[in-house]
């Protein structure tokens, strides 16, 4: 019998408030340049300083959530978040205002760095993370649809990560705090702070990551605005069309979380970001509603799947989560410079030009990320006899055949290295038999083969 698979809630929970503050760019950086003393560029700045504070986050704790505790810093993640968050919606105070979203992202930032890591460690980490995707695009999805009925307020998309990630703080008492085993694990070299394993696909993975995050998060910074002045949608229009990108996106994500590693990972991510790519050019240009809808739509619907695949490649790497972190905080670090870089670049060439920069990039990143995930992926073994995590069919394999527990591999297990065997030259201890007693006493020496 097979232990059920359970998704573990409180890390997807950890994950949603974690992750919120990005969802929300759009209406995030959309409102501060329209209630408060801002330009457009400067509104998309705000944005980028919450989101490297962010980013900041992952990269200084990346190595310390197995030594200091994941409850801990899930707590204190999320007391910063409430904190910031809940401050910069309160005031008007442009100075306030940054300082709070800051030290919200900062907030935010751990709160991904615990649920990575700790999802790392699961045994179906791609299960875990779609959870986390799906939950996020549902709660953003839900927000874009009544905060235009709540007024212009640039504090409402604000206060609503700030009451998520209230939300969520009862849930991490479930969450492992520090322990004398992992201090122990520390002391000895066992634990977060052991060489980190692939550190040359590791870090390709980071930077391809760092401008994929950074081309798709230019456009959704800068995407109510297209909607509003290039595609001619009123506020509410355009929040409708963002609560339908994000519905489809949940799709996406039921549809990643159905597959698994049925398709492997670099199918998934390499032709996804090809089709991201032109979605993102058709957006960019669009001069319609029906144009925008479409290419916001399709967008959407593919971003949180091929996340999903570069999440759980990510996790693959190193078993602790290190890698994961890492990866997660190069994407908050491209995902920081997105806003802004997308306010520049629409502002040197027009939107049109921008989508275009954006998808010639995205097709140049796609080449490195579908690399790392076929060098590290490997091929399931036994192809067609083994199930999603080694089911059924594995299990009965083993038995008929007599293998010994745990010989089968799960799927997506690295295939062993093939080592030639010369079958022509005879064994050590055959060949000395051979030349000492002759041909036929040797085919019976023990070690032979023949008893």
């Amino acid at each position: 019998m097979f232990a059920p698979r359970t998704t573990p809630w409180p890390l997807v929970a950890l994950f949603t408030a974690g992750y919120l503050p990005p969802y929300l760019l759009p209406t995030t950086v959309g409102r501060l340049d329209t209630s408060l003393p801002l330009t457009t560029t400067q509104a998309g700045a705000v944005g980028s300083a919450l989101l490297l504070s962010s980013a900041t986050a992952g990269f200084l704790l990346a190595s310390r959530v197995q030594r200091t505790g994941a409850r801990t810093l899930a707590r204190l993640g999320l007391a910063l978040a409430v904190l910031g968050y809940g401050a910069a919606s309160l005031t008007t105070a442009v100075p306030a205002v940054v300082a709070g979203a800051m030290l919200g992202g900062f907030g935010s930032g751990t709160a991904t760095t615990v649920a990575a890591t700790r999802i790392a460690a699961e045994k179906d980490p791609h299960r875990a993370s779609t959870a986390g995707l799906l939950t996020v695009s549902a709660l953003a999805g839900a927000v874009y649809l009544t905060v235009p009925h709540l007024g212009r307020a640039h504090g409402l998309p604000l206060a609503a990560i700030a009451l998520t990630a209230l939300a969520v703080w009862p849930l991490t008492g479930r969450l492992p705090g520090g322990t004398a085993a992992s201090t122990a694990a520390h002391e000895t070299g066992t634990g977060t702070d052991a060489p980190l394993p692939r550190r040359r696909s590791g870090p390709v993975l980071a930077g391809a990551v760092l401008c994929w995050s950074m081309a798709q998060n230019s456009l959704w910074g800068v995407s109510g605005r297209i909607g509003l002045t290039q595609a001619g949608l009123g506020d509410a229009a355009l929040g409708a069309v963002f609560a339908v990108a994000l519905g489809a996106g949940l799709v996406g994500v039921l549809v990643a979380g159905a597959l698994g590693p049925r398709l492997g990972r670099a199918m998934p991510i390499g032709a996804g970001t090809l089709v991201i790519a032109a979605c993102i050019a058709l957006t960019a240009s669009a001069t319609s509603p029906a144009a925008f809808a479409t290419g916001e739509i399709a967008w959407n619907t593919l971003y949180p799947v091929v996340l999903s695949y570069l999440i759980g490649l990510a996790a693959s790497l190193d078993a602790r989560g290190r890698w994961a972190v890492l990866v997660g905080s190069a994407s908050s670090l491209g995902a920081a410079a997105g806003p802004l870089a997308g306010s520049v670049l629409s502002a040197q060439a027009g939107y049109a030009g921008m989508g275009l920069v954006l998808a010639v990039g995205l097709l140049l990143v796609a080449v490195p990320m579908t690399a790392v995930a076929l060098h590290t992926g490997g091929r399931p073994l036994l192809p067609g006899a083994i199930r999603r995590r080694g089911g059924t069919p594995a299990a009965l394999v083993a038995a008929a055949t007599g293998t010994p527990s745990g010989a089968v591999p799960e799927v997506g297990a690295v295939e062993q290295p093939v080592v030639e065997i010369d079958v022509d030259a005879p064994a050590p201890a055959v060949q000395r038999a051979y030349d000492t007693a002759g041909p036929r006493q040797a085919a019976a020496t023990p070690g032979s083969g023949t008893g």
